[in-house]
């Protein structure tokens, strides 16, 4: 089994690094080419049996843009896929967030900052819970399919931070997720899964 994660085109927010969580925020220009020339590369590289993204607008966007360059199957959208619900913090600049409010800020408060809850949204823990729920049952049913994952930043933290085994804080603190970045994974549900490509954007060189 093939398993390609890659996060969504770059967006508005992404640059002006604001807080996206669920937010309904669309593609910037960058990020349709970004998502474009991506699918032009997963077209021309797999054979891609199954694409699987999550619901929101800009993995909609992303996977419409991949489909379009030649991926040419049909998506289904998991919300099980989304990113963390930050509630009522979405919006604000990753700064004013964790300044205001630091208990939110992995590198200072830690493991509490994995079970801090924002108000109307989820803990970095709960989101990771149902991220490596989704990857399980899409394992146990795929078989030896090449799999294609739209996502977003933090699930994919979350999922490859699992898979190398490595601590939660570590993966959120240390890790780097490009936009159209492609993580390729190649193995099953028995004997575990290799990661033969992370972060890797070097096609658009």
């Amino acid at each position: 089994m093939t398993v390609l994660l890659v996060r969504h085109g770059e967006t508005p927010w992404n640059a002006a690094r604001r807080i996206q969580g669920w937010a309904p925020v669309p593609l910037s220009e960058q990020g349709r080419e970004q998502a474009t020339r991506l699918g032009d590369h997963l077209a021309a590289t797999y054979d891609v049996d199954r694409l699987v993204a999550s619901d929101l607008r800009r993995t909609r966007e992303t996977a419409a843009l991949i489909r379009g360059a030649g991926v040419d199957v049909e998506p289904t959208f998991d919300r099980a896929w989304r990113e963390r619900d930050f509630g009522v913090y979405q919006g604000l600049s990753y700064e004013a967030l964790f300044e205001t409010y630091p208990e939110f800020a992995v590198t200072e408060s830690g493991i509490a900052a994995l079970e801090a809850v924002p108000e109307r949204g989820e803990s970095l823990l709960d989101c990771r819970e149902r991220v490596l729920r989704a990857f399980d049952r899409l394992v146990a049913d795929a078989g030896d399919e090449t799999v294609l994952i739209v996502t977003h930043g933090g699930p994919l933290y979350a999922l490859l931070g699992h898979l190398k085994g490595i601590d939660y804080v570590e993966s959120i603190a240390g890790e780097s997720q490009g936009n159209c970045a492609v993580n390729e994974l190649r193995g099953g549900q028995n004997g575990g899964f290799e990661i033969v490509r992370e972060n890797d954007t070097s096609y658009r060189e």
